[in-house]
């Protein structure tokens, strides 16, 4: 077989009709085609991925995933095993069935590993500046969030306003202050994570969406004080899995001191109209003069990650 790793993608279906021939069994359950797509969110180690071909019972190389981000597909059959080594352990992966379209998401590397993303953010009214603490739980949701994370590495969030602030039930934001930015990350969506449900939690974060695989950049916070119905109602459509939540008491965090006055979006509320915000003067315009109360984020980042080639230094913490 050939190992294509600067392609980002390998063939294992042909090799499949070549172990699996004409005078073997049939097996117990028919295999089915599936993308698998391994990424590496770990901050600083590399990892290598093998498969572990069980007809000859050895373990054949696929790629090496860089760290932060790097990602590689197989073309693969369900019931296949593959492989990886963390920091002396190895770590066994069956591919299942996927979701509708014939994929599979893997996360390699994370099973014990613990994400802090820290963002700067002004409150009460911009009168003061504090900071949330995001736990990242990639096996919670893994494409939500590899792709906050991915979003974070790209300073999507710098700069980003709080525009739908309800009291007691949520607080939204992800509208990039850059117009051609925002316009890219609204047109391409994630597919939803098929995961059991996670039961929301004050605190707790997830991608917000308006249907199936509509996810994009925006994401709500689950406020303090939510009543007990509306606490079950988060997580009831396929889109809204969390992915990670607050450090520390979120009753006293900074998500309770950004700016609430203006209420939900219209027409529940006095707030702004998010389709506004995404014009080309959403933020030079629209909402300076209509909400200029409104509360932002100064920055994320990655608390792994300072000091390993992003620009930062633990002193700028």
């Amino acid at each position: 077989m050939a190992i294509l790793p600067r392609l980002k993608r390998a063939n294992l279906l042909l090799l499949a009709i070549v172990v699996v021939g004409a005078d073997d069994p049939p097996p117990a359950k028919k295999m089915m085609g599936i993308m698998a797509r391994f990424v590496n969110q770990l901050p600083n180690a590399a990892i290598d991925v093998y498969w572990e071909n069980q007809a000859n019972n050895d373990r054949v190389f696929q790629t090496t995933l860089k760290p932060r981000g790097d990602w590689y597909d197989i073309d693969t059959f369900t019931g296949h095993e593959f492989s990886y080594d963390v920091d002396g352990k190895r770590y066994y992966v069956t591919i299942g069935d996927g979701n509708e379209f014939g994929e599979s998401y893997i996360l390699v590397g994370l099973e014990s590993a613990t994400l802090l993303v820290r963002c700067d953010v002004s409150v009460n009214s911009r009168r003061e500046m504090d900071r949330l603490d995001i736990l990242v739980k990639p096996y919670w949701s893994k494409r939500a969030a590899s792709h906050f994370l991915e979003l974070v590495r790209g300073g999507y969030y710098d700069g980003v306003v709080f525009h739908r602030v309800v009291p007691s039930l949520l607080t939204q934001f992800g509208i990039a202050r850059d117009y051609n930015v925002r316009t890219r990350g609204r047109e391409n969506p994630i597919r939803d994570d098929h995961v059991e449900r996670i039961e929301f939690k004050p605190g707790y974060l997830s991608f917000a969406g308006n249907g199936v695989n509509s996810r994009t950049t925006e994401i709500f916070v689950v406020n303090p004080g939510v009543s007990e119905a509306d606490l079950r109602s988060f997580g009831g459509n396929s889109w809204e899995t969390p992915f990670g939540y607050i450090v520390g008491d979120v009753d006293t965090s900074a998500i309770t001191k950004i700016y609430s006055g203006y209420g939900d979006m219209i027409p529940f509320g006095k707030g702004p109209d998010s389709s506004k915000i995404y014009d080309v003067d959403g933020y030079t315009t629209y909402i300076p003069r209509e909400f200029p109360n409104l509360d932002y984020i100064d920055r994320c980042y990655i608390v792994n990650e300072v000091g390993l080639g992003n620009g930062m230094s633990e002193g700028e913490l």
